[in-house]
C-alpha cells in the first residue's frame, strides 16, 4: 500500500459507498484508516451509541470532514442505552464547523435547546425533523435566526410546533428552496402564507395534513383575506406534492395551483376541493409539466361529492393532454373503497393522455374503468416503458396477453388483479421481451405461471387483503 499515489488511494476510497466497506478498508493499515478519516463526509449514527455523547464525540473528532449527519432512533429501548440528547446536539455545532446536512430522527430527548445549540452552525443549510415530540416552534425559530443559508426544512410528525413565526422568518430571509411538512397537526394549510415572499424562491413543496385532522384546522378571517389579496409568486415551482388537504375555490393552496409556471411534477392525494378549473389553470401555465399523480376519493368513500363540481373529471386530463407535451410519468388512483368511481376520471380521458403524450410510466390503482379496451389501446402507446396495474379487476386474460405487442414495454408490475391468471401471461414465456416483471397477490396467477415470463421475475402471494 505505500507504494501506492496517495491520489489513486484516495480514488479508490471515493468510490466506496458502503459504510461496512470503509469500516473494513479502514482497518487494514493506518494509512487507509487516516485517508478515510479525511474523506469520510457523512456518518448515520443512533442506537448503537452508548454512552451516546461520548461515542459521538469520539466520532466527530476522528471525521474532522463531516458535512452530513444522520441520527435516528427508530426502534429504540430504554434497555439499548440512554438516547442523544441537547448536549450531543452541542457536540455537533462545537466539533463539526462544516456541518451543512443534519437529519433527526426519534429523537425524543432532544428540546429547544438543542436547536438553538445548532444555530451557531453557520453552514447548515439541510435540515431534517422526523417525529421529535419536545421541539417547538420556538426552537425552530432560533435555529433558523442563527443559521442564515438554510435552504431545506424538513418537518415530519412534529407535534408540537404550533407557532408558524419561524416560516414567516425564512419567508423574509428569501434562502429555502425546499419545505416539506407532513403531519404536523397544529399547521394548517392557511399557515402557508406567512412564507410571504419566500414563495418566490420555493422550488419545491410537500404538505401533508394527517388524515385524522384534516377537518379541525379551519381557515380564520386574516388568513382567508391574506391569500385573496396578497401576491403568490410561485415561477420558481418545479415540484408540488399535496396530501389530505382541503382545497378551497380562489383561496389557500388553489391560489398556488393556479399560478406555478414551470411545475415539472406535481402529487395530489386525496385532496377535497381540487376542480377542473385549477388543473386547466396548471397546464395553461406550467406546459413543462412532466410528472402528474393523482389519487382522488372515490365516490363512495366521501359521498357528498358525487355530482359535486369540486371534483376531478375527464376534463383535467384532457387540458393536460392538450397543454403538456412533455408528460412523461402519468398515475391515477382512486380511494380504497368497494365500489369503483363513475364520476370522475374515464376510460376514455386516459386514453387522451396516452395517445397525446410521450408517457413512458403509466399506473393505475383502483381504476374500474381501465379494461381490455383500454389495454388494446396501448398496444399503439410508442413510448410507454414501464406499467403498473394495481387492483384493476376489469382486465383479463384476453387483454393481458396484448402486452406482448406493446412497442417498448420493459417493466410489468402486477397487483392484487382478480380476472388475470396464467394463460394471460403464456405470450410472453420465453419472448425475453420484459427485463423485469413483478406479480403480487394475484390469486390466479401461480409461481410457476410467471417463469420465463421476463428476465427477471419477483412473485409473492399474500392473499390476506381479500378476506
Amino acid at each position: 500500500m505505500d507504494i501506492i499515489p496517495e491520489h489513486i488511494v484516495w480514488e479508490i476510497l471515493s468510490r466506496m459507498k458502503k459504510t461496512n466497506d470503509r469500516n473494513a478498508v479502514s482497518l487494514v493499515c493506518k494509512r487507509l484508516f487516516y485517508l478515510d478519516n479525511a474523506q469520510r463526509q457523512c456518518i448515520k449514527v443512533g442506537c448503537g451509541m452508548d454512552p451516546a455523547d461520548e461515542a459521538l464525540t469520539c466520532l466527530c473528532i476522528r471525521f474532522q470532514n463531516l458535512s452530513k449527519v444522520e441520527i435516528t432512533y427508530s426502534g429504540w429501548m430504554s434497555k439499548l442505552g440512554k438516547q442523544l440528547d441537547d448536549k450531543g446536539l452541542l457536540i455537533l455545532a462545537k466539533h463539526c464547523p462544516l456541518l451543512s446536512d443534519l437529519s433527526l430522527s426519534y429523537c425524543t430527548f432532544i428540546t429547544d435547546v438543542g436547536l438553538r445549540y445548532l444555530a451557531s452552525s453557520s453552514k447548515l443549510s439541510s435540515l431534517r425533523l422526523n417525529f421529535t415530540p419536545r421541539i417547538t416552534g420556538c426552537g425552530i425559530l432560533s435555529l433558523v435566526v442563527g443559521c442564515k443559508n438554510l435552504s431545506r426544512l424538513h418537518l415530519i410528525r412534529c407535534l408540537n410546533v404550533s407557532s408558524v413565526e419561524w416560516l414567516e422568518y425564512l419567508g423574509k430571509l428569501g434562502t429555502l428552496e425546499d419545505l416539506s411538512i407532513k403531519n404536523c397537526r397544529a399547521i394548517g394549510e392557511g399557515d402557508l402564507i406567512k412564507l410571504g415572499h419566500g414563495w418566490q424562491k420555493l422550488r419545491r413543496l410537500q404538505f401533508e395534513v394527517d388524515a385524522n385532522y384534516r377537518y379541525m384546522k379551519v381557515y380564520d378571517r386574516l388568513s382567508v383575506d391574506r391569500w385573496q389579496k396578497q401576491h403568490v409568486p410561485c415561477e420558481n415551482m418545479l415540484e408540488l406534492s399535496l396530501v389530505n388537504c382541503i382545497i378551497s375555490p380562489g383561496r389557500g393552496l388553489a391560489c398556488v395551483l393556479t399560478k406555478c409556471k414551470n411545475l415539472q411534477k406535481i402529487h395530489l392525494d386525496m385532496c377535497v376541493g381540487v376542480r377542473d378549473f385549477d388543473i386547466i389553470c396548471l397546464s395553461e401555465r406550467s406546459s413543462d409539466l412532466k410528472s402528474v399523480s393523482f389519487r382522488v376519493p372515490s365516490d363512495f368513500s366521501l359521498p357528498s361529492l358525487v355530482n359535486n363540481p369540486l371534483r376531478l373529471t375527464d376534463e383535467s386530463l384532457k387540458a393536460l393532454a392538450q397543454n403538456c407535451s412533455k408528460l412523461e410519468s402519468v398515475r391515477i388512483s382512486f380511494s380504497d373503497g368497494e365500489f369503483p368511481s363513475s364520476s370522475s376520471f374515464t376510460l376514455s380521458g386516459i386514453l387522451c393522455l396516452i395517445n397525446k403524450c410521450p408517457v413512458r410510466q403509466l399506473a393505475l390503482d383502483h381504476v374500474y374503468s381501465f379494461n381490455d379496451v383500454g389495454m388494446e389501446a396501448l398496444c399503439a402507446a410508442e413510448y410507454l416503458e414501464t406499467l403498473e396495474l394495481v387492483r384493476c379487476q376489469e382486465i383479463s386474460d384476453e387483454g393481458l396477453q396484448l402486452v406482448s405487442q406493446f412497442p417498448r414495454l420493459c417493466i410489468l408490475r402486477l397487483s392484487k388483479c382478480l380476472g388475470i391468471s396464467d394463460d394471460g401471461l403464456k405470450p410472453l414465456i420465453g419472448s425475453l421481451k420484459l427485463d423485469f416483471l413483478a406479480i403480487e397477490d394475484c390469486p390466479q396467477i401461480s409461481e410457476r405461471g410467471v417463469q420465463g415470463a421476463a428476465k427477471s421475475v419477483s412473485f409473492r402471494q399474500d392473499l390476506s387483503w381479500m378476506y
